[in-house]
């Protein structure tokens, strides 16, 4: 007659030294994945990068160029433009590329955010079809305005030496830095 063997092992029923086996997985899965985290420190980086870099030219480039259009470009063009069907169609163009800057920065400022907690190295949900929606939307606005706007702006800008020369100046002024005793 055989004796059925019987264990005292504790509260488990699971063998102590598979206990010490089950904590190798998981010293060795965690292992695993820190061997993955040098290869993932560059692309951390780079979206860090990317997202500071992106801020800053926004702000300092992007609003800038708007701007300068708006104040500059666009109203020197309508007054330089003949009456009637020249003068219509550029009001039109600046209309409507005015509306594109609206609704560009709209959607700059509702991914700002989110870069921002990006370049900071936090963790942000940064929406890849808003992005993707922003990039497309301003490589059409750009397209229309080198292929459309700016052909037709030095057409009429080119009749007069003096509107194209004026435009220049200002431009000039503006990017122009400060006197020396500015900083004094």
């Amino acid at each position: 007659m055989t004796h059925p063997k019987t264990h005292n092992w504790g509260a488990s029923d699971t063998p102590p030294l598979d206990n010490f086996s089950n904590c190798h997985v998981g010293i060795l899965n965690q292992l695993d994945a820190l061997g993955e985290l040098p290869s993932l420190l560059a692309p951390a980086a780079r979206a860090r990068e990317i997202a500071a870099k992106t801020l800053a030219f926004f702000r300092e480039a992007v609003f800038a160029h708007h701007t300068e259009e708006e104040k500059d470009l666009f109203p020197e063009v309508i007054s330089s433009a003949k009456e009637g069907e020249e003068r219509e169609r550029v009001t039109s163009m600046t209309a409507r590329l005015t509306r594109e800057h609206r609704d560009l920065e709209a959607r700059w400022k509702a991914l700002e955010p989110a870069l921002r907690q990006v370049a900071k190295g936090h963790d942000a949900e940064v929406p890849t079809a808003e992005v993707q929606l922003l990039v497309d939307q301003y490589r059409a606005h750009a397209a229309y305005e080198e292929a459309e706007f700016l052909p037709l702006s030095q057409t009429i800008l080119g009749r007069n030496s003096n509107h194209m020369a004026a435009l220049g100046l200002r431009l000039h002024i503006r990017h122009a830095p400060p006197p020396f005793n500015a900083y004094i």
